[in-house]
């Protein structure tokens, strides 16, 4: 159990690490920067779930669930079927209550659907295509789907809300980090597909962010309809 609540406390202190991490983009729709150490954290975090899920990752998987069946054997519940969407409801509930996001609703609303099209349908496509078995039996563990869901919302909210309210990304991510650390303890997935479905959640919306071309309630210019005559 000691090895399980390391790995755990790692796991949320690498994110807490570079959550504050400044991703610009402005009120007047200035576009989303690409930075390469913007990538360091999902393409770190993709790898470690290639890496724990391929040669040698058995020992390392059983020895995980062997530790979570001997202490929380039995464990079950639903809370991470429904917290999972905690992130997108305070996406826009902070709006309601008086915060300010980066970006107004429609926009924010069309990044958060092109996130969520890469994020969900390369889960799906992955889960389809390796059928991996999960811990408890059953099938489609890799990668994990409520992990990669929850992160992808904890970006989102940390970029639309992090730079003028410091606490977000500790916050937001935090219960990303407990979500994934909940799909373990349930005996669905082991660490690999949480490792991966975080960093693919992460990239997913960072992507969406730096192909955003804000398209969506532009300011109108007004025309001078006497422009071009000479008085």
């Amino acid at each position: 159990m000691r090895k399980l609540v390391l790995l755990l406390f790692v796991f949320n202190f690498f994110f807490l690490s570079f959550s504050q991490q400044k991703d610009s983009i402005s009120v007047d729709y200035k576009k989303f920067d690409f930075k390469y150490k913007k990538l360091y954290v999902p393409s770190g975090l993709i790898l470690s779930g290639i890496i724990t899920n391929g040669n040698g990752r058995e020992s390392l998987k059983n020895e995980i669930v062997e530790e979570r069946n001997e202490h929380l054997f039995g464990f079950s519940n639903h809370f991470d079927d429904y917290a999972q969407f905690a992130p997108f409801v305070a996406i826009y509930g902070f709006e309601w209550a008086g915060m300010k996001p980066r970006t107004d609703w429609k926009n924010r609303t069309a990044i958060l659907l092109k996130g969520q099209i890469f994020n969900l349908g390369v889960v799906y496509l992955l889960k389809k295509t390796l059928n991996q078995t999960r811990p408890d039996g059953t099938a489609y563990s890799f990668p994990s789907g409520h992990t990669a869901n929850v992160f992808a919302g904890a970006t989102m909210l940390s970029i639309e809300y992090g730079e003028q309210y410091k606490w977000v990304p500790y916050v937001s991510y935090s219960v990303a980090t407990g979500i994934g650390v909940m799909r373990m303890m349930n005996n669905k997935h082991y660490v690999s597909d949480v490792l991966f479905g975080a960093g693919l959640g992460i990239l997913s919306m960072k992507l969406a962010y730096w192909t955003h071309q804000y398209h969506w309630n532009k300011p109108k210019t007004q025309n001078d309809p006497f422009a071009g005559i000479i008085y």
